[in-house]
């Protein structure tokens, strides 16, 4: 009896499989005649035109490759923006684990362009080495000056752009490694004071957050966000990074309930920001701007720029040694050409405005020769993730630096690329709840800390090994570039020291 049951089960099972399987070889047939069908008659690929069926794989292979080249073809060294090496560093900073390597270095030492640092003969002991100084923004011109210890802290990433998960998870990583968390354009959210972190908040040229309901600056809303403990500073943003000279991006996918109530803009809509403020034309009208967001504010006001034609940075100067020194900005955030952004186009990304390794000391060597170097500080911003090119910066001349992408992979940024199309596969730059479940900001603000703390503490240690007691000592004197044939020459040959003129050497003094 049970023989014959398992004998009708057997035949039953079969059966249906084999039902099953017909009924799947059949649709996979209709499927295969479909595709045939509309691949042959559509006109906008060609080889889908020409190879019906087989030609789908070529996109389906491109897309795929985003994700798997980094892992099966990239040299540790050569992928862009960032290489193995670049992020692997990050990575197990974040995770506060073991960052030293094995057998000589696998960086090349001929690259042009590369920085080496110049080790001194008799570096500080460790009792001779000194805490941290202070970096003081807006003292003796801003009601409530800043004071941090901090050289290396978040760039601006606005809420948005990036998922509330990955912004509390920042605000809370901020506050525990002590340093500033910049929100972008996108306004201040109840995500970036959660943490308790200190918050540069940044106007850009929408105004989202201080706007009223015609675009222009309301200052009784700049008051509002100025009367949170947590916001130190302000920024103006005049242009940034990968796309100088065009405003930000944001697309309607992207802009949900929450974060078109926070920006002041309709749910679903691409959020399109102007490619300059309104109402700032002229250099008089940017430090008009920056006197009247102090006064409001009270607090520290600068402005963000990528340097491109620099020419205006003479007008500049002239005009606050004219006008008089509370007209200058309390910083100047230069960002570089190759920052990063979620979105632009690739003929601004690829090709538009100096790279910082050319603006930031143009920058610095104008300060100087007109005697403003004390007054402004100087904030370098773009691809600096790694220790090296934070303490180039500060060779260069750099007071503090800032790095998005950097704060990003310790977040657990893979490189997918993806930042643009609400599909990040790590919960960072997407909106999709389902991807944002895998971000756990308790678990990512640890790492953001670590991260943060484990970089200026390598940045220190590169200071030492050069001599000095801390990296706010770094000049120029200390680094050499290596040039076209790859041979290391002194910065200071490439960007000797500037003096001031004539005409300032007094004011430089004061």
């Amino acid at each position: 009896m049970e023989m014959d049951t398992l004998k009708a089960f057997t035949l039953a099972f079969f059966e249906i499989s084999a039902l099953v399987m017909a009924l799947g070889v059949l649709l996979l047939a209709i499927a295969l005649v479909y595709m045939y069908v509309a691949d042959v008659t559509q006109r906008e690929q060609t080889i889908r035109r020409n190879y019906p069926i087989i030609g789908r794989f070529r996109y389906f292979f491109e897309h795929l490759g985003e994700f798997f080249r980094q892992y099966f073809f990239a040299l540790d060294r050569e992928e862009l923006p960032f290489n193995r090496a670049q992020r692997s560093w990050v990575y197990r900073a974040a995770k506060n684990v073991d960052a030293t390597v094995a057998f000589g270095s696998t960086h090349p030492l001929n690259q042009p362009g590369d920085f080496v640092f110049l080790n001194g003969l008799f570096p500080p002991l460790e009792e001779e080495v000194r805490p941290r100084s202070e970096i003081v923004f807006g003292a003796g011109f801003a009601e409530a000056p800043y004071h941090t210890r901090a050289f290396f802290n978040i760039s601006a990433m606005s809420f948005g752009a990036l998922s509330a998960p990955a912004i509390r998870a920042l605000s809370a990583g901020a506050a525990e490694a002590g340093i500033w968390l910049n929100t972008g354009e996108g306004a201040i959210s109840t995500y970036h004071l959660e943490g308790g972190c200190d918050i540069v908040f940044q106007i850009g040229t929408a105004k989202y957050g201080v706007r009223d309901e015609h675009g222009a600056l309301d200052e009784e809303k700049l008051r509002e966000i100025a009367s949170h403990p947590e916001v130190k500073m302000f920024e103006i943003k005049l242009s940034q990074g990968a796309k100088p000279g065009k405003g930000g991006i944001l697309p309607g996918a992207k802009v949900t309930e929450v974060i078109a109530s926070t920006r002041g803009i309709p749910a679903g809509e691409d959020s399109l920001s102007p490619n300059r403020h309104t109402d700032i034309s002229t250099i008089d009208e940017l430090l008009d701007m920056i006197v009247r967001v102090r006064q409001v504010t009270g607090k520290p006001t600068g402005f963000k720029a990528v340097i491109g034609q620099s020419a205006w940075l003479d007008d500049l100067c002239q005009h606050i040694q004219q006008r008089g020194l509370e007209y200058a900005p309390d910083f100047i955030t230069v960002d570089s050409a190759d920052g990063g952004t979620g979105a632009a186009p690739q003929s601004l990304i690829d090709f538009m405005g100096l790279p910082l390794r050319r603006s930031l000391p143009l920058v610095v060597d104008k300060l100087v020769a007109y005697g403003l170097r004390e007054r402004i500080k100087v904030i370098a911003s773009g691809k600096m993730v790694n220790p090296s090119g934070v303490a180039a910066a500060l060779c260069l001349g750099a007071d503090t630096v800032n790095s998005a992408r950097g704060f990003m992979f310790s977040l657990g940024c893979i490189q997918a690329l993806q930042c643009n199309k609400n599909t990040c596969p790590t919960g960072i730059t997407t909106h999709d709840e389902d991807l944002q479940k895998g971000l756990d900001p308790t678990d990512k603000a640890r790492r953001v800390a670590n991260y943060a703390r484990n970089l200026m503490h390598e940045v220190e240690v590169i200071a030492h090994c050069c001599g000095v007691e801390e990296p706010q000592d770094l000049d120029r004197s200390h680094a050499q570039i290596i040039d076209e044939v790859g041979l290391p020459q002194p910065m200071l040959t490439l960007h000797p020291e500037a003096q001031p003129l004539p005409q300032y050497q007094r004011s430089s003094s004061d």
